[in-house]
């Protein structure tokens, strides 16, 4: 029992640890004037909207960034720790 709190508390502290690396990372996703950043824990940096596209442009290109920069953070997170040498559950190195 006190080996799996052992355990937890490391995965605890290599997650931290991983939130802290990722805070300072940004990606940047573009596409027809509309810009979205995004910090390696997955927040919302900012969105930038031209002012000449319209309401189903925007529609429909605010959520495609959104997945782009989600796909490529969460490309940024296996790198990271695959570079730490972290093991995570779930994560294959």
């Amino acid at each position: 029992m006190f080996n799996k709190l052992k355990q937890f508390k490391e995965l605890r502290s290599q997650a931290q640890t991983l939130k802290e690396m990722l805070s300072s990372e940004q990606i940047t996703v573009e596409n027809q004037g509309v810009r979205l950043v995004m910090d390696g824990n997955q927040k919302i940096i900012s969105l930038s909207l031209p002012a000449e596209l319209n309401k189903e442009q925007l529609e429909r290109q605010i959520p495609e960034l959104f997945d782009q920069a989600l796909k490529q953070v969460q490309r940024l997170m296996v790198q990271k720790i695959q570079a730490s040498g972290m093991s995570l559950p779930g994560m294959s190195q």
